[in-house]
């Protein structure tokens, strides 16, 4: 049954994020300079959303910004980076619950938005397979519940331990929770694998959610804004009988880690599950081709309304899991899959201010207070505006009446002005040439659509949230050290910098006496802050906030230098544009020039050698521990591909070869031992010969890696 709205709304259909042909105008340096905005302001919203637990963009803008990034890079490919902000995945854990390290990590979904992204995914993957178009290529296409991602692990077949996404690396814990889930088996068949894990999501009914809302409410208790929230917030109950009263289900529909195989397909597992006794999405179908996947996706968006439980979209998998296995992964996502998600929910509101918030790295981003408006069943007020182009470009003003869209996220986007509406009083917002922090002068650099306060440290908004980044989840992970902390902390002149973090313990007498605090916290988080003193290279170079460094980059960094005294000696000697140390920089994978300059001119700067010297009186900075590979012929070695392969795709070579224990450069240096030369190898070839590098052909290269 459809939900009733309290608003004006409209359905919007799937739409490009970039108009056409404007990357195919860009010249290369006007490429690269957009690109680096690009991946400034993604790793800022990914920030915001994944670790403040605070989005201020909506899902629709955030992916408009990716896929232009994406455009500009598969024009530009030597403008690709290892450092994407949308290789990464989910949100820290919650501290109320134990922790949980996922055995296989759990991955999120790119993202297809119309058909032509859907061909588009299914041309990539016939590409990388080398496939061609006459050969069989089965791909199943299944519903994408809106609710909550969980991993359920059997072992012997009993249910022993269920867990959260998370961050996608380690979940909550919420085995006893789970247990009370009765779609959940608690025992499985004999003819289960010794160790299996079981991946889906919690989910409620819509009915059943209304039920639960209604009960809520004549309690007098907390109501949820949709089933999604709903099962969220009822799955992380710290009491287990509040969550055996709600009305969870669960779906399986994917597996992690598992002691022997269950079947050769997706299609497979989905059919070993139901035997199991796990429910699993519908409906479901196996397309062979992109036009099979499209009619699906439009008969499941029109059955959208009768389907019970809330749809966001429809996935695609890859249904071989052989071709799953060569396809691979991404950092944040595999490459044999996607969601294509159906079209945004409109509706109609007012903007009662427009306000300037100041980010950690400097950037003032202009945000539309709204008069709250029901949009796709959740209450928004707020919506990011982006950047002082994005406002004017729109012309969005204080009164105006706006059209905003939602699609899935809290914080909406807004689309246009409706100006035919406007007061006749109406003026143009005037974006500030003062930060409203700290009142230094905001610049803009030429190039770049960021404005950015120039305060630096001594600006509250930037100082809290480089604290803040610090001390998050994939950096030093300090329990206790939340935002609200911090920013007290900042306040009173105890936290200036990242070494004071680790000086807090000659304030404990004093903080036993906060209102709220006692011997147990302030034990709690010297506690925590004493275990981070030691923390590996690759968390402790991205906690250092450098331009454009996330998680990815920071590991190729500590992969490439692998400890922090050869990565300082290096980078002293960096500010020679000719220098070896740089073009070694500059060869690492997927590291091009705007990142590499990044890098450089953080370890330059002066202030910031001073926190680097601070941090390593206090730290124990680890080498970076290279993950488990095949030992082959040729880990430990520096390999580069050129040309065109033939009996693989480059990415699968290059993931192969990673596998193996091989460090893949993008360059040829004199670190390199080998190039892997295909057809039309070009100047690299030229290079290799030069250097005397060893020269494969791609029959050599596979000859050499199976022994």
């Amino acid at each position: 049954m459809r939900k009733p709205r309290n608003c004006s709304k409209t359905m919007s259909p799937p739409r490009k994020s970039a108009t056409p042909g404007t990357v195919a105008a860009l010249d290369p340096f006007k490429a690269e300079a957009e690109a680096k905005r690009l991946r400034a302001e993604i790793s800022r919203h990914d920030i915001a959303y994944h670790q403040n637990d605070a989005p201020d963009i909506a899902d629709a803008d955030y992916d408009a910004l990716k896929r232009r990034l994406e455009a500009i890079e598969e024009k530009f490919p030597h403008l690709a980076t290892a450092d994407s902000p949308t290789k990464k995945v989910g949100a820290a854990p919650l501290k109320e619950f134990a922790k949980v390290r996922h055995a296989v990590p759990m991955l999120s979904l790119a993202n297809s938005f119309d058909d032509e992204d859907v061909t588009d995914f299914v041309a990539r993957v016939r590409k990388f397979l080398l496939l061609p178009d006459s050969a069989p290529l089965e791909i199943l296409a299944e519903p994408k519940i809106d609710g909550l991602s969980c991993s359920l692990r059997y072992e012997d077949g009993r249910l022993v331990q269920a867990a959260t996404r998370g961050d996608g690396e380690e979940g909550e814990d919420v085995t006893q929770n789970v247990r009370t889930i009765s779609s959940i088996p608690d025992m499985l068949p004999n003819d289960a694998p010794p160790v299996l894990e079981v991946r889906g999501e919690v989910y409620m009914t819509r009915a059943d959610f209304a039920a639960l809302n209604a009960a809520q409410l004549e309690r007098g208790e907390k109501v949820f804004a949709n089933p999604r929230n709903g099962a969220a917030g009822s799955l992380r109950q710290l009491d287990a009988g509040i969550t055996a009263r709600r009305p969870l289900r669960f779906f399986g529909y994917a597996l992690g880690d598992v002691s022997s195989p269950i079947a050769a397909t997706q299609e497979g597992i989905r059919q070993q599950l139901r035997k199991w006794g796990f429910e699993t999405p519908t409906p479901a179908t196996v397309a062979p081709d992109a036009g099979g996947l499209i009619a699906f996706h439009k008969k499941v968006y029109g059955e959208r309304p009768d389907i019970p439980y809330d749809l966001d979209g429809v996935v695609y998998k890859v249904n071989s899991l052989e071709y799953q296995k060569r396809l691979g992964y991404i950092s944040r996502s595999p490459r044999w899959a996607t969601a294509h998600k159906f079209p945004a929910e409109q509706a109609e509101t007012t903007v009662n201010d427009i306000i300037i918030q100041v980010g950690r790295t400097g950037v003032l981003t202009p945000v539309a207070e709204l008069a709250p408006v029901n949009v796709g069943g959740v209450i928004v007020s707020r919506a990011t505006l982006h950047n002082q182009d994005e406002l004017a470009r729109k012309d969005i003003r204080v009164g105006d009446h706006v059209i905003i869209q939602r699609a899935g996220d809290v914080i909406p986007q807004v689309v246009r002005s409706l100006t035919d509406k406007r007061s006749e009083n109406s003026v143009p917002f005037a974006f500030p040439a003062i930060c409203p922090e700290c009142g230094s002068i905001a610049l803009r650099e030429e190039d770049e659509a960021a404005t950015r306060c120039t305060g630096g440290l001594v600006c509250p908004a930037q100082a809290v949230e480089r604290l803040r980044h610090f001390v998050s989840k994939h950096a030093f992970d300090i329990d206790g050290l939340g935002e609200r902390i911090i920013k007290e902390f900042w306040d009173e002149g105890i936290l200036r910098a990242p070494a004071d973090i680790f000086r807090i313990a000659q304030h404990a007498e004093s903080l036993k006496t906060r209102d709220g605090w006692g011997e147990l916290s302030v034990g709690n988080l010297l506690e925590a802050i004493e275990a981070r003193r030691s923390i590996g290279l690759d968390r402790f170079i991205y906690a250092l906030g450098i331009r454009q460094v996330g998680q990815a980059t920071a590991r190729k960094l500590a992969l490439h230098y692998e400890t922090l005294p050869h990565l300082l000696h290096e980078m002293a000697t960096m500010l020679d544009v000719d220098s070896p140390a740089r073009q070694h920089l500059l060869s690492i994978d997927d590291i091009g020039p705007a990142v590499a300059e990044d890098v450089i001119a953080f370890f330059a700067e002066p202030q910031n050698k001073q926190v680097l010297a601070d941090l390593q009186a206090e730290l124990a900075i680890q080498p970076f521990t290279r993950p488990a590979v095949t030992e082959s012929a040729v880990t430990g070695k520096t390999v580069v591909f050129t040309g065109t392969l033939s009996k693989m795709s480059r990415d699968e070579a290059k993931a192969q070869a990673e596998a193996l224990g091989a460090k893949v450069a993008g360059s040829v240096s004199k670190n390199t031992q080998f190039l892997v030369a295909g057809e039309d190898a070009g100047s690299k070839l030229k290079k290799a010969t030069e250097l005397g590098v060893t020269v494969l052909t791609e029959d050599e290269w596979i000859a050499l890696v199976r022994g």
